[in-house]
């Protein structure tokens, strides 16, 4: 364990950030608490220079049963969050939140679902860049059966993942859907039979991401496909990567990947995350603080 929290458990495997939600005996469920830890063990990863990289997934049968509805009638009926993280004069969306901040991510997410995704337990892996799920997992977008609408900018996200008439499909019948028919629909990446091998999947992903790409490079990579391939036209993601290869150019980092390629053998990229990146970063609005 790298750092005690109290919903959920952080461990490191080979350089590789292991959050695991850690509410078994409630599935998983999402509250307030495992809000907060979850924020706080994201800003933790992407602080540490040690760290390449990080996995989300869960402990038990569940990966997380979405909203916890402890407080029945009243669960979406409460003021739980004024944040201020972000200038609004309306109450934030907490899944909404966390999705933010997984996709402002400076490490590579991979999404680890160990069995049944639902509400917000589905929306909080659509910011991950991989998503590899056991069997046995199940998904569910099932917020219009509870009276409300989609949360973690799932509008944003899911389309883009699964098509605009899939993802309408999965919110407005908020059917549970299995592991074999959420890789069929572009929803997951991989498949695996058990949990052994998704985390053994998950590390071993992650490594091939590190091991021989520049941090900072895989961190810039990153944000411009999420952000730029939103845009309406190229023309800004070409600003965007002239600037950027500038940069990059004249670093460290690309005198090394050059060198090793022409001396055949393995880089040692130096420069770091936490104090090498460019300039013009970040080079889209966003109204929350920390990205």
């Amino acid at each position: 364990m790298i750092k005690e929290y109290k919903t959920i458990v952080l461990d490191e495997i080979d350089s590789v950030a292991i959050l695991r939600l850690n509410r078994p005996e409630k599935l998983n469920a999402f509250n307030m608490q495992m809000f907060e830890d979850m924020l706080d063990a994201i800003d933790f990863v992407n602080k540490n220079d040690d760290i390449s990289s990080l996995v989300l997934t869960g402990s038990g049968r569940a990966f997380c049963a979405g909203a916890d509805l402890s407080m029945g009638d009243k669960t979406f009926d409460k003021n739980f969050d004024t944040r201020s993280d972000f200038e609004s004069d309306y109450r934030r969306d907490a899944g909404g939140i966390l999705t933010l901040k997984i996709y402002n991510s400076l490490k590579p997410v991979i999404a680890a679902c160990n069995g049944d995704a639902v509400g917000v337990g589905a929306t909080m892996q659509l910011a991950a860049d991989i998503r590899i799920a056991v069997k046995k997992s199940r998904f569910g977008f099932v917020f219009a059966k509870r009276g409300i609408v989609p949360d973690g900018c799932a509008s944003w996200f899911l389309p883009k993942i699964v098509g605009i008439s899939q993802a309408l499909e999965l919110c407005y019948s908020g059917d549970l859907i299995d592991a074999e028919e959420a890789y069929k629909i572009g929803l997951v990446n991989y498949l695996v039979d058990d949990e052994e091998e998704l985390i053994k999947k998950s590390v071993s992903l992650s490594k091939k991401f590190s091991e021989l790409s520049a941090p900072v490079s895989v961190a810039m990579t990153r944000h411009m496909l999420w952000s730029l391939s939103a845009e309406s036209s190229p023309e800004n993601a070409h600003i965007i990567e002239s600037k950027l290869i500038d940069s990059r150019g004249v670093s460290e980092d690309a005198k090394e990947g050059v060198l090793s390629f022409l001396e055949k053998r393995k880089p040692h990229f130096k420069n770091k995350i936490s104090s090498d990146f460019p300039s013009i970063f970040p080079w889209r609005k966003s109204k929350f603080k920390d990205n």
